[in-house]
């Protein structure tokens, strides 16, 4: 018996410009459970393009016979706040197996952004206790997952099991930054969860960053400055957060700032893993504008 060549995950899935729900949501994932690559299931991120707070990372594998339950589901960035609460149950209630990760503050500063995504796709993968037989992620390859794999771009919106993970990482992060509003309520993490809206940015120039935000960031890294504040762990900036902030007013020289921050008791290494900056790192440091082992949701 000849079986149809597998997909391959050489290049990223792209979905048709108009995208039908009916046809492509679900009918990837059947497409790979015919071809005897299931179960599928899908990866996806929240709060990568924030300058504060955690990352967080679902995986979900979901059946194809939900379909008719989840019918409000989609890109969990497209629906209100209610609508991600009610689909978020009734994922939990009907995935096949899911995972969701936490990765804190401070491992997304020690590692960069960029390290820990990938990595947190990973760890959610790992996480589930089904294995998948085939895992589609959104918008990038992600080397080092458990099972052959595919990324979909925008396939939070294109893919069902992708948009449910999208659906529970940004649900666990919304809940994430409500609870440190009771501890920070001058930064309005409760509204904008961190990401760098303009009355975010206002209440950090005036109130300068707290543990919650990220001091890898350009926009957090150049505030510090600013306010003369030092972060209290090690921080990998990149180079256009280091460039800005050693370009601010008041800004000491970069070796003055280097011998500074790599004073024995701080042991703060401020430096980036390759020149340049990812798409994440660079929008989430506009001036407008994923714990090791992992958290289980149950």
């Amino acid at each position: 018996m000849i079986l149809p060549v597998p997909l391959t995950a050489a290049e990223p899935i792209r979905p048709p410009r108009a995208v039908v729900r009916g046809d492509l949501f679900w009918g990837l994932q059947g497409a790979l459970d015919r071809r005897g690559l299931g179960p599928v299931a899908g990866v996806d991120e929240a709060g990568a393009g924030a300058c504060a707070g955690p990352l967080v990372v679902a995986a979900c594998v979901l059946k194809q016979g939900d379909a008719a339950k989840l019918t409000e589901l989609t890109d969990s960035k497209m629906m209100t706040a209610k609508a991600r609460d009610r689909v978020y149950d009734l994922v939990l209630a009907c995935a096949v197996d899911y995972s969701v990760i936490v990765i804190p503050t401070e491992e997304v500063d020690l590692y960069g952004i960029r390290v820990m995504n990938l990595e947190g796709m990973r760890r959610a993968a790992a996480a589930l206790r089904v294995q998948p037989g085939y895992i589609l992620t959104d918008g990038f390859r992600v080397p080092g997952l458990t099972a052959p794999n595919a990324a979909v771009i925008k396939g939070d919106r294109s893919v069902a099991c992708i948009a449910a993970a999208s659906v529970l990482a940004k649900v666990t992060r919304d809940r994430i930054m409500a609870g440190y509003h009771d501890d920070f309520p001058h930064y309005g993490f409760d509204v904008h969860k961190g990401y760098s809206t303009s009355d975010h940015l206002a209440a950090l120039r005036v109130h300068g960053p707290s543990d919650v935000h990220r001091w890898s960031y350009t926009n957090v890294a150049t505030v510090a400055v600013k306010h003369g504040l030092r972060p209290a762990r090690p921080v990998l900036l990149t180079y256009a957060a280091l460039e800005k902030a050693m370009g601010a007013p008041g800004a000491a020289g970069l070796a003055t700032v280097l011998d500074e921050a790599l004073e024995p008791q701080l042991s703060l290494p401020l430096h980036a893993p390759a020149a340049g900056v990812g798409h994440n790192e660079r929008s989430a440091g506009g001036v407008a504008e994923r714990s090791r082992g992992g958290a289980r949701i149950s």
